[in-house]
C-alpha cells in the first residue's frame, strides 16, 4: 500500500512539475516565471525526498540539501535582478572608498 502511495505521489509531483515548466516558458511576466522556477526546485527536493523512502535509503539526504540551497540562492537573485535590475553591486560601499 505505501509503494503504491509513494508511486502515486511520484506522479502528482511530475505532472506539477510540468505544469509549472509550462508556466515557466509561457508565463506573462519575470515575477511568474520565478514563482514556476522555484515551484520546480521546491518539487524535485520533494521527489528527491519521496524517492529516498521508496528505496529506503540516507543517500540522497545530501543531493535533498543542495537542491534546496541552490533554489533559494535562484529565488534570490532573480528577486533582486527584478527589483534593482542587477544581482551584485559594485562600488556602492557605505564607508565612501
Amino acid at each position: 500500500m505505501i509503494h503504491f502511495i509513494l508511486m502515486l505521489s511520484i506522479s502528482v509531483m511530475v505532472i506539477s512539475i510540468a505544469i509549472c515548466a509550462w508556466r515557466l516558458v509561457k508565463g506573462p511576466s519575470l515575477p511568474d516565471r520565478v514563482a514556476a522556477l522555484d515551484t520546480i526546485g521546491i518539487n524535485l527536493l520533494a521527489m528527491v525526498a519521496v524517492l529516498s523512502v521508496l528505496f529506503k535509503t540516507q543517500t540522497f539526504i545530501e543531493y535533498i540539501l543542495l537542491i534546496g540551497i541552490l533554489s533559494f540562492i535562484g529565488t534570490v537573485a532573480l528577486a533582486r535582478y527584478i527589483e534593482r535590475g542587477v544581482v551584485l553591486e559594485y562600488g556602492n560601499d557605505q564607508d565612501g572608498s
